[in-house]
């Protein structure tokens, strides 16, 4: 949450702080302010999220924002109050799956379903708790796809319009057990010691 307190008009401008543009994002989802088309409000609310292909580029990109933000409110008189937690919760930090993990799917996905049915999804910045799992021990996210034309399964999960080709869950039943079947059975040893 940002909040700008002015009697002037305030342009905030997020430069790339350097690196890959593509591997940041900062998206502002919501401004509050004044009501009247013809008076300049006594502040501004704005917020959004911010997300990163890593854990560190998300905290350099906060370091940033603050910066940018900071340093434009007083070039204008303005006070700014940065809030970057989101109801006391702390940020996510970046989904990385493991790497061993990722070739035992690649591995048991290719014998369970054919090498051609297996597909390296494209890098996604979404905000996931299991990102805070991932901090504590090895871990993989993978997707199941379940699109099919014929019964307009097309779109999304995080679309109005989506709708689950259900056929898709025993093949996503199968190829999870096969994983925690396969792995426990490779790695007995090391977990009994």
């Amino acid at each position: 949450m940002l909040i700008l307190n002015s009697s002037e008009t305030i342009f905030v401008t997020l430069i790339s702080y350097g690196g890959n543009p593509r591997a940041h994002v900062l998206s502002v989802t919501y401004v509050k302010g004044g009501t009247a088309l013809n008076v300049i409000p006594p502040y501004v609310e704005f917020g959004g999220t911010l997300r990163s292909l890593t854990t560190e580029g998300l905290h350099q990109l906060q370091r940033r924002m603050k910066q940018v933000i900071e340093g434009q409110a007083a070039v204008h008189r303005c006070n700014a109050y940065i809030n970057m937690e989101n109801e006391g919760y702390p940020a996510y930090p970046a989904v990385v799956n493991d790497e061993s993990l990722n070739l035992h799917v690649q591995r048991i996905g290719s014998l369970l379903l054919g090498p051609r049915n297996v597909k390296m999804g494209q890098k996604v910045m979404a905000g996931e708790d299991f990102a805070f799992y991932q901090e504590k021990i090895p871990g993989i996210m993978l997707s199941i796809g379940i699109r099919n034309e014929k019964l307009g399964s097309i779109h999304s999960p995080h679309s109005p319009h989506f709708f689950l080709d259900e056929d898709v869950l025993p093949i996503g039943a199968a190829l999870h057990t096969a994983l925690a079947e396969i792995y426990l059975n490779e790695h007995h040893q090391s977990v009994e010691q």
